[in-house]
Formats: C-alpha cells, structure tokens, sequence
C-alpha cells in the first residue's frame, strides 16, 4: 500500500467517525421541550458526548484530507480545514454550550431558586431553539468547506471525477439549506427531503476513501 493510499484510508476513518457520531443529536435526541430533557437526560448527554468527538474529529479528518490533497493545490487545501475543521469544531463547542443550559435549567439548582419552574422551562427551550437555530448556521460551513473539497477530488490525479463532482452538489444543497431556514423557514423541510439523497455525496466519498484509499493508476476513462 503507497503512503498516499495510507493517507486516503486515514482520511475515510476519520470520516467515517463524523457520519457515524454527528447524526446521533440531530436524530437520536429528542428536540423539544424542557420536559423531554428530563425524560431523557441520557440521550442528551449522549448527544453532548457525540457533538464534542464530532468537532475534534472534523479537525483530524480535515488535517488528513489536507495532507492527502495539499499537493494538488495548496490554497483550497488550506480552506477546507478553516471552513471544514475549525469553524464547525468551534460551532459544536459552542452549541453544547445551549444544550447544558438547557439540561442544567431543566433539572434546576440552588442558584436558580430565583427563577421559578415556567421560567426555567421557558428558558430552557429558549436554548433549546437556540441550538437548533445554530444548526442551521452551521449547514452553510457543512456545505462551503465540501466547495474547495470538491475541488481538490476533480483536479487530483488519483481520485474519480464523478466524487468531485457529487460532492460540490453536496455543498450547494448544505449551503441552500440553511440560506432557506433563515430567509424562508416554510420550504425548509421540503427542500430537506429533496436534498438528502445528495448528501449521501460524503458517505460515497468516505466509502471509496476507506475500500479504494487513492489510485494513481486511474484511466482518463475513469477519471470522466
């Protein structure tokens, strides 16, 4: 196995840790109301857990792509671990941050006896719409670090073109997710429907990664 294909493979595991652990708060936990924290105060912790090993492992898994691909063009190399790997680990951080408040008010303590349990329960909802309205913001990083990544796969040597292509698909669906979440809320779970079977772009794109890793010998024929 040459060192490039070692790298490919290091990149499709970490991959692999983002697809298998990013989707355990988005699904698994319930997202409503200060009363479903409390009733399932496991899943939540679960889903701090999982949102925390997903930021640091969007770091790694950005880091191994960089490495990969940084000979094919530095500059759009060097974008996908800020739009990738930094911004979103931060967001994670960040949005664990609204889920503890939200566990933390829900379950109360001694130093919020000055705020009554309708108060709290508002308040916890409060951070509860909070982390869901960060993850709509996120969805553009989601979909702006795939751009240069997409790149990166059409103009390599040992990657095939179709993947590059998917995944620049895959990004403007992230990136068209969230402008729609903001600007018009209504359409958004529609357009969610239709753009979720493109955004299996990054599980093919981790798959060839881990089974195939890179393959200098590709034809122009394969390549296409």
């Amino acid at each position: 196995m040459t060192t490039q294909s070692k790298q490919a493979r290091s990149a499709g595991l970490w991959f692999l840790v983002v697809i298998l652990a990013a989707p355990v708060r988005l699904i698994v936990v319930p997202d409503g109301s200060a009363r479903d924290v409390i009733d399932h105060i496991t899943l939540y912790q679960a889903g701090i857990v999982t949102d925390l090993l997903t930021g640091v492992a969007m770091l790694f898994l950005t880091f191994a792509l960089r490495r990969l691909l940084l000979g094919v063009q530095q500059d759009w190399a060097n974008a996908l671990v800020i739009l990738g790997g930094i911004i979103p680990a931060a967001l994670y951080v960040v949005n664990v941050g609204n889920d503890a408040a939200a566990m933390l008010l829900s379950k109360g303590a001694p130093f919020l006896d000055a705020f009554n349990e309708a108060q709290r329960s508002a308040l916890a909802e409060l951070f509860l719409h909070l982390h869901g309205r960060l993850i709509v913001a996120a969805e553009l990083f989601w979909g702006l670090w795939l751009l240069p990544l997409s790149a990166l796969v059409w103009h390599s040597r040992f990657l095939p073109r179709l993947l590059g292509a998917w995944l620049l698909i895959n990004g403007i669906a992230y990136v068209a997710q969230c402008v729609a979440g903001f600007a018009w809320p209504s359409i958004a779970p529609t357009l969610s429907s239709i753009c979720a079977p493109i955004q299996f772009g990054e599980i093919a794109f981790a798959l060839w990664l881990l089974v195939f890793g890179a393959r200098p010998h590709l034809s122009s024929k394969e390549m296409a």
